[in-house]
């Protein structure tokens, strides 16, 4: 099945269980579970059949009996699969006679994958009782489909992927809105900046798992290992929900790894500090209901520069815990991911002084500026942050600005993301500085074979190029007053961005103004008391 093949389902089906949604009362909320949960049934009989073939032709044969032994949920496992019971199987479900309770026999076939599975225990969805009856068997008749039942590989991976991003579209289950879904273009970044292909993946607020996915994708790609080979994933996720939708996606996607629901401001329930090889996140920005005085916040050893305190010692915003959350979880040469909030490169006051010892620290490798408009439901501008602990010596004392922001492709009028030559192209100036090379290249390709490349570096190597990138001194930087915005450093263009969200970004310059005036009456507090 080709690209624009697997598109083309993708579509198809999307369309047509939302028009199912769209005939019924249920809301995107209440749907988007037990959708997925179809399509983890579906994917799981595909996949047990195919491990089926291969294990009758490699299992032994008793020498006694003459005769092939049984396979075993092992045999399956190592083969990617599920050992599904008889009354799980998708062909069971769509072939139910109409007179037999369908929600009850999917509500059954969950908990008997659930019995034989721990790690899905309490997991799988087992709400279609919500359901009518003919919306239900019209919904299981939507991935029956020949082109369904057919579909090999990675396919139905594929399809819950674009699944988690249509209801991250419509604001299903999440209180701002697509909390449980980074944009693909986003991710991609993240993952080919880092490249994840060894040892210990983790990420501390874990969403659905879609950085795990995409790095299982690199891996394929890049390594000649299968994922559960090459990496060990370790994620942590605060709501239920979220936590459900994770393990879902790794199952989908034949991910082996440890999901935990907890809370990661109050907790470290992996004990990852110091071992991580790759860190990925989108955090939440500004959480402003950290409690400071919290017992284990304050003995965490993941805070080596101390929470960023108010002068009334609150803590305004949870930013710079999380970034010191992925710069303790790295080992000695192990390189950090995230999205961060834009205001984030400039913070004052407590959260300027981590981010002077984080850039001491040499650790920091790059920042890169991203247009609005990438995320679904909100418009923000946001950052991407880079950290390796194993830079080269050349670059100890370097930070690569990368300024993004009329780098995108307009997909619609309130979505903007990568196209292939950009996200090619940004990887590149990323993978010169890290080498030190000053080559550029696409892969096993030149440069020139990259029309974006071609057009900002048309000596195929490494250059400043005045509103796009610079490599900065940790002297320049101090310069600056420590901060990482890219667009000090690189220079502007005088294009201006008609569909900035200048409305959400007064609010978040509000914000900071109400925070500054609050340290300011503190401050004058103390003034005050003071004898003379």
């Amino acid at each position: 099945m080709t690209q624009e093949n697997i598109k083309d389902l993708e579509r198809e089906l999307w369309d047509a269980a939302d028009s199912l949604r769209g005939n019924s009362k249920l809301t995107a909320a209440e749907y988007k579970d037990p959708l997925l949960g179809l399509v983890l049934l579906r994917f799981a009989q595909n996949r047990y059949e195919d491990a089926r073939i291969e294990l009758s032709k490699t299992l032994p044969v008793n020498p006694r009996t003459g005769k092939q032994r049984d396979a075993t949920k092992d045999d399956y496992a190592g083969a990617g699969a599920i050992l599904l019971p008889e009354k799980s199987k998708y062909d069971y479900l769509a072939n139910l006679p109409t007179g037999e309770d369908i929600a009850e026999a999917i509500n059954n076939a969950m908990r008997l994958i659930e019995a034989e599975y721990t790690d899905l225990a309490g997991i799988l969805p087992k709400s279609y009782q919500e359901f009518d009856d003919k919306l239900l068997r019209d919904l299981v008749r939507v991935f029956n489909k020949d082109a369904v039942k057919n579909a090999k590989g990675d396919v139905f991976g594929r399809i819950y992927e674009f699944f988690l991003m249509k209801f991250s579209m419509q604001g299903a289950g999440a209180q701002e809105g697509g909390e449980f879904f980074t944009p693909p273009s986003l991710v991609n970044l993240i993952v080919n900046f880092i490249q994840p292909n060894h040892g210990i993946v983790h990420d501390p607020a874990c969403g659905s798992g879609g950085m795990f996915v995409q790095t299982a994708h690199f891996i394929k790609n890049h390594e000649n290992k299968s994922v559960n080979e090459a990496i060990t994933v370790y994620g942590t996720e605060l709501k239920s929900n979220n936590t459900r939708l994770a393990k879902m996606n790794l199952a989908i996607h034949g991910i082996e790894g440890k999901i935990i629901e907890s809370n990661s401001f109050y907790s470290n329930p992996h004990n990852l500090t110091g071992k991580c090889d790759f860190v990925m996140a989108n955090p939440p920005f500004n959480v402003d209901k950290v409690d400071a005085k919290n017992k284990f916040l304050t003995e965490d050893d993941r805070l080596p520069f101390g929470a960023p305190l108010t002068g009334k010692g609150t803590i305004s915003n949870g930013n710079y815990l999380w970034m010191q959350y992925f710069y303790s979880f790295l080992n000695e040469t192990g390189r950090a991911g995230f999205v961060m909030a834009s205001s984030a490169t400039d913070a004052g006051h407590g959260e300027k002084l981590i981010r002077q010892q984080l850039i001491e620290s040499g650790a920091v490798e790059c920042i890169v500026s991203i247009a609005n408009n990438f995320f679904y439901t909100r418009s923000l501008p946001c950052h991407i942050w880079f950290f390796n602990k194993g830079k080269k010596p050349t670059n100890q004392d370097k930070i690569l600005m990368l300024d993004a922001r009329n780098t995108f492709r307009k997909v619609s009028t309130t979505i903007n993301d990568f196209d292939e030559e950009q996200k090619q192209g940004l990887t590149a100036i990323m993978n010169s500085f890290r080498n030190t090379s000053g080559t550029l290249s696409v892969g096993e390709e030149s440069y020139k074979e990259n029309a974006w490349l071609a057009e900002h570096f048309p000596e195929g190597v490494y250059r400043d190029v005045e509103g796009l990138c610079k490599i900065v001194s940790r002297e320049e930087v101090v310069e600056q007053d420590y901060s990482l915005t890219p667009g000090r450093y690189v220079g502007v263009t005088a294009d201006i961005d008609m569909d900035f969200d200048y409305k959400s970004r007064m609010q978040e310059i509000h914000y900071e103004l109400a925070t500054l005036n609050t340290e300011a009456e503190s401050l004058m507090e103390l003034i005050q008391k003071v004898e003379l």
